[in-house]
């Protein structure tokens, strides 16, 4: 660990500005608010409310998010312009971040300004912004590719017009370590004001820049949920926060301990997914497979896991397939009480590797049911069952479903409505699950295993308890939607099996 005095950093949230920017996201004014109320429940420092030029759904966000009395500080985004500041003022501001590009390739090509113009604009901004009582963050619009000098007389300028803060963005992610380093002592000794970096991913060095520049003496970063953003998107507020912490010794305000349930929260509400492998909130960030890692693991977790799953709001999970050995199909297996011979146990690694070697992925379900096949066990008799649905759809009609459940011989119904009758099918399964047995469908995927109009569908699916326990499941059919249903379904069955195995082994 490198030593950092434990000094405490501030951390500004932008997912709601820069991160609504991701290509193909726009959110509603009521699920800005529902991210504002998680993000502050995270612990954020500041949070970056949108842009209130851009639309009324925006400023009709920001002055309710205003009004929340939320702990963080409010920010909303501003250029050098006195309508964009007064619309914040509006707004019922009190903070904004405004800004100007600085480089030569934007004043040439997008601003046609002279160096002198922006250097106006800046101060204006600022001074104009100060009068009216608002506390303003000031932003070199490209600072990573701007004349070094022509930086520095801006930001000394905006310092002495009364900025209360200043930030770095590197606009395009062209920066490296070493050079944001040199621009953080720069600004800190030309403006002595408290400095910020706003790190873009374009080259994959936004989080390794942000900490860069936090080791050069910045106070802040401005980081989004599961690093959205423009093009390759923002530094990881995630990756950030649990390198500070953990490798850096910095102290800050997150609870990290829920960071990835607001992850799954910002993802599902934005629309988009976090590929598996995402460090710190990824679905595989803390799963074992290999055999020899799995071995390790159950040992010692420390031998493959630099820090506990259990920190960041999750648990770590061992998955079968061909590179498993048998203390991790074991270690499974004991979680759902089957207890094997050693022969049994061979011939349950054996199986699951064949079909693993025809290149499918081997579920929990999979695995429960081949060693339901080589035990005879008949335990995972499903206690959760379908008895019928109903799906009205059209072209002008909103897809609505209505489903019957029986859950330990009681019937259930519920009705949803969806973007398409997948979707309403299995919310209406959702919500039942969620109410009877607080289980949560975490991810859904469809895949089309055969050519054709009449074409099978595979449909793999994860269901997450409030454990945090994730059961995997997968059918395939020609019924999109009844394989969906029955995907579900399945793996519902197999985790309230497995919470009911817990609680008997707990009273026992």
């Amino acid at each position: 660990m490198m030593s950092s005095n434990g000094r405490k950093v501030r951390i500004f949230d932008t997912t709601l500005r820069d991160g609504e920017q991701t290509p193909g996201v726009s959110v509603s004014p009521s699920q800005k608010i529902d991210i504002a109320m998680k993000l502050d429940e995270l612990g954020v420092d500041a949070i970056e409310a949108g842009f209130p030029v851009v639309s009324p759904g925006e400023v009709e966000a920001i002055k309710k998010i205003c009004k929340m009395g939320l702990k963080a500080d409010i920010c909303g985004l501003a250029r050098t312009i006195r309508n964009d500041i007064d619309m914040a003022i509006d707004c019922d501001l009190r903070y904004i971040h405004t800004f100007i590009a600085t480089s030569d390739i934007h004043l040439q090509y997008k601003l046609k300004m002279t160096r002198e113009q922006v250097l106006d604009k800046a101060v204006f901004a600022v001074e104009y912004a100060k009068k009216h009582g608002l506390k303003v963050e000031f932003s070199a619009e490209d600072a990573t590719r701007s004349d070094r000098q022509f930086l520095n007389r801006v930001f000394k300028a905006v310092a002495e017009a009364g900025a209360d803060r200043i930030d770095i963005p590197d606009t395009v992610g062209y920066s490296t370590p070493k050079y944001i380093s040199v621009l953080v002592n720069d600004v800190i000794e030309n403006t002595r004001l408290p400095v910020s970096v706003h790190c873009h991913n374009d080259f994959g060095l936004a989080v390794a820049n942000s900490i860069a520049g936090f080791e050069a003496g910045a106070s802040c970063a401005h980081v989004t949920i599961n690093g959205l953003g423009e093009r390759a998107g923002n530094a990881s507020l995630e990756e950030v926060v649990m390198a500070l912490q953990c490798l850096y010794n910095y102290r800050h305000n997150i609870k990290t301990t829920i960071l990835y349930d607001v992850s799954k929260f910002v993802s599902n509400t934005m629309g988009i997914i976090v590929q598996p492998n995402k460090a710190i909130i990824g679905e595989n960030a803390f799963g074992h497979e290999s055999g020899i890692h799995t071995h390790g693991v159950l040992n010692n977790p420390l031998t493959y896991e630099p820090i506990s799953p259990e920190l960041v709001g999750r648990k770590r999970w061992l998955q079968a397939g061909k590179h498993a050995g048998a203390h991790g199909i074991k270690s499974i297996l004991d979680e759902f009480a089957l207890r094997t011979t050693e022969e049994q146990l061979k011939q349950i690694v054996d199986k699951q590797k064949i079909i693993a070697d025809s290149g499918q992925a081997i579920t929990t379900s999979d695995l429960l049911s081949i060693a339901s096949e080589v035990i005879k066990n008949k335990k995972f008799d499903g206690k959760f069952k379908l008895n019928e649905f109903h799906i009205v759809t059209g072209l002008h009609i909103i897809p609505t479903a209505v489903v019957k459940l029986n859950i330990h011989d009681k019937d259930f119904i519920a009705s949803e409505t969806g973007v398409g009758p997948v979707d309403a099918v299995l919310k209406a399964i959702q919500t039942i699950a969620n109410d009877i047995a607080s289980i949560k469908i975490r991810e859904y995927k469809l895949d089309s295993i055969t050519g054709g109009s009449d074409a099978s569908a595979e449909v793999s699916v994860k269901v997450e308890d409030k454990e945090g326990n994730v059961i995997s499941s997968r059918k395939s059919g020609k019924d999109i939607v009844v394989t969906s249903v029955q995907a579900v379904i399945d793996a519902i069955n197999t985790s309230m099996l497995k919470n009911l195995l817990e609680n008997e082994n707990q009273v026992n």
